[in-house]
Order: structure tokens, then C-alpha cells, then sequence
């Protein structure tokens, strides 16, 4: 599936993302937490590496990728990544 390129880093706490700057891929990881405006994120420690801090303000971009969840919440978190139709706020 093709990537996409995400701008609202706090709504990706807990979602595997690919970190990349000059359109090279740097880290990819589990996003552990991120600034509520966005500015800097940081990844999870794993065996690629320890826990790291990126800056949207050092050219850092967050991509993610696609892929079909399993159980019952995977139309949850699907959603949660997309904004809401206007009007919908009151549907749920």
C-alpha cells in the first residue's frame, strides 16, 4: 500500500510510522508520545534503537502506511485517523 505523509503527529501515539527527512527514510517505529502541537515526536526504543526525538522543525516527516487491522476495535482506529464529515460531530 502506498504511504502517506501525516501533520498531526499527536493523533499517532501507539501507530507504527516511518520517520523521514529529505525524503529518506530515517527510523521507523511505534510513535510513544508526541507535543500536542505537532513540533516534535519521539519513537519507541526497539532493536533498531533507543528511544528517539525527531523535530518537525529539523525537517522530519511522519509517514504512515496503510494496513488492515484485526478485531473489533480496527474501524476505531481507522477512524480516529481521519477527520469527521462536517455535520457529523452529533453521529457516532
Amino acid at each position: 500500500m502506498e504511504s502517506y505523509r501525516l501533520g498531526d503527529w499527536c493523533r499517532l501515539i501507539g501507530i507504527p510510522v516511518e520517520v523521514r527527512k529529505d525524503f529518506e527514510l530515517v527510523r521507523s517505529g511505534v510513535v510513544d508520545d508526541a507535543m500536542e502541537d505537532s513540533s516534535a515526536l519521539w519513537i519507541a526504543a526497539d532493536a533498531s534503537g533507543g528511544r528517539a526525538l525527531f523535530a518537525a522543525a529539523e525537517g522530519y516527516e511522519v509517514w504512515i502506511r496503510p494496513r488492515e487491522l484485526e478485531g473489533r476495535l480496527c474501524y476505531k482506529m481507522a477512524v480516529a485517523l481521519r477527520p469527521l464529515p462536517a455535520g457529523a460531530a452529533g453521529r457516532a
